[in-house]
């Protein structure tokens, strides 16, 4: 699973000239869930392009609010899956530092969309917690959310250090798959049905790098920021990960 995050992004020419750049690019083989989550205002641009018509190509959402009406500015659930978005992202470090999202409020978002469509929660240590050796301990937290919560296929985890974001920082690969395995662990034991989910790794992943992050065994993918902006790139990371480059 490879998931391009756009954040506060793009915009119409931007999504014609990464289309056409993307699919002069990528290499058709259907192996594995692509998904692109834009700014919410250009959902209905990429879905109306060429990259509809590869059924690998799914269209998510970047967040959701915990609820729907007087609620100024948000995008509820029910909107996201009326446009028949295929996933949505939630728990995401800037989303929790810049706008103060906390667990409890995370856990309601989860329920919201949970069974209904794929979740990409994201957690993460920062530099001063993970030079403190904290990083397992503040992860287990983050992951109280699926606690008692009958989970299915459709969540995902994406591990993002929150030091490694846009830095070009990075743990090593075999770090990472250790904090994985740790976090797979972790939901298996707390979820109500024992989940073993997908864990993605988010953190300055680009086209360098990317094969040494596929070659682990508990790395099932990975949530791309900036190197997702590019369509060429962002082409370039999923024949990596399909090995067709």
């Amino acid at each position: 699973m490879i998931i391009a995050n756009w954040k506060c992004n793009g915009n119409k020419a931007m999504i014609n000239e990464w289309t056409n750049n993307f699919l002069s690019n990528y290499i058709e083989t259907k192996k594995a869930f692509i998904g692109i989550a834009p700014p919410s205002i250009y959902i209905e641009s990429l879905l109306g392009t060429k990259l509809n018509k590869l059924e690998e190509i799914n269209i998510g959402s970047q967040d959701i609010d915990i609820s729907s009406g007087a609620r100024t500015g948000a995008i509820s659930s029910e909107m996201i899956l009326d446009f028949d978005c295929k996933f949505s992202i939630i728990g995401h470090s800037e989303r929790r530092q810049l706008f103060n999202e906390r667990n409890d409020e995370i856990k309601q978002k989860i329920l919201k969309i949970a069974k209904k469509t794929i979740t990409i929660l994201c957690i993460g240590e920062t530099l001063e917690e993970n030079k403190n050796e904290l990083t397992r301990d503040v992860l287990k937290k983050q992951l109280e959310v699926v606690k008692d919560i009958e989970l299915n296929n459709s969540l995902v985890i994406a591990y993002e250090p929150v030091w490694a974001i846009g830095t070009g920082n990075t743990p090593t690969p075999n770090n990472i798959n250790e904090i994985h395995k740790f976090i797979k662990d972790v939901v298996q034991s707390t979820s109500d049905n024992s989940a073993f989910p997908l864990v993605l790794y988010g953190g300055s992943v680009n086209q360098d790098n990317a094969e040494s992050f596929f070659k682990e065994k508990f790395i099932d993918g990975a949530l791309i920021g900036g190197a997702s902006l590019d369509g060429k790139k962002f082409a370039n990371i999923i024949n990596i990960f399909n090995g067709t480059k």
